[in-house]
């Protein structure tokens, strides 16, 4: 089974690049972040036409996340718990059903930027919840692949140039302290996992020639729970997706379980 998660910053505006690479790449099962439409304005038919089943959080111009699998989606449930006053749509988590089931969540983590306000604030807090209900989750004992757009840079080798992010959301000490204290819950990093090597993005920004120069970060991931993990057979990142025709700033990230 082959799972993706991809940043598309607008599928409605690149649904032409994005729709290329669902023929090319064929995933089982996608996490999209960033859709930045509502629900009904979702272009579900394109997705559907490829064989999909499509479950969507949107939200009017900002954020969104979808869930796409080729085989139904049960057990859907839209909204990170432990915060029923958050409007904001960056989560939904389904079981991808088959042989062996597997639980699915595309992630859209806050930014936090700027981090001397109120948004790191709720940056902090989405991560508190979303380490409950890793916890919660990771007690079922079943394949689970918590996948998305983190918006954390969790190590140093995962930046072209770190010293460039010292005072930035996604790499501030808290930051990577939260994100560790996922990962030591028991959940593993596919990339880490599979693959490794340092150099590997899944960002560029669009300013300053970032793609053409490789100055990159690595904040899109998948963490899996000890029952995904013992199946993980390999993890790619889409890298050349970023120098299509009108990219988004996220290049797709894909894993493989042994499923």
């Amino acid at each position: 089974m082959r799972l993706a998660t991809w940043n598309v910053n607008s599928v409605n505006a690149r649904i032409e690049t994005v729709v290329r690479w669902f023929e090319e790449a064929k995933p089982d099962v996608a996490c999209l972040q960033e859709i930045k439409c509502v629900d009904e304005k979702f272009p579900a038919e394109a997705f559907e036409r490829l064989g999909y089943n499509v479950e969507v959080l949107g939200q009017k111009t900002y954020n969104g996340v979808a869930l796409l699998s080729k085989t139904p989606l049960e057990d859907v449930r839209r909204g990170l718990p432990g915060d029923e006053s958050d409007e904001q749509a960056r989560y939904i988590e389904a079981i991808v059903s088959g042989p062996r089931p597997v639980r699915v969540a595309s992630i859209y983590l806050p930014n936090g930027n700027p981090a001397t306000t109120e948004k790191y604030d709720y940056k902090l807090s989405w991560m508190a919840r979303l380490h409950r209900h890793a916890q919660d989750l990771l007690a079922l004992e079943e394949p689970l692949a918590l996948m998305g757009d983190y918006n954390v840079i969790p190590e140093p080798r995962d930046a072209e140039h770190p010293e460039r992010w010292t005072d930035d959301a996604l790499f501030l000490p808290r930051t990577r302290e939260a994100f560790r204290a996922m990962k030591w819950l028991g959940l593993s990093d596919a990339y880490l996992q599979a693959d490794g090597a340092p150099g590997a993005y899944t960002f560029w920004d669009y300013q300053a020639g970032a793609w053409q120069r490789n100055h990159g970060i690595r904040i899109d991931h998948a963490l899996l729970s000890p029952q995904a993990a013992d199946v993980l057979k390999a993890c790619e990142i889409h890298r050349d997706v970023r120098g299509w025709e009108k990219p988004s700033d996220h290049v797709p990230l894909v894993i493989e379980l042994d499923l």
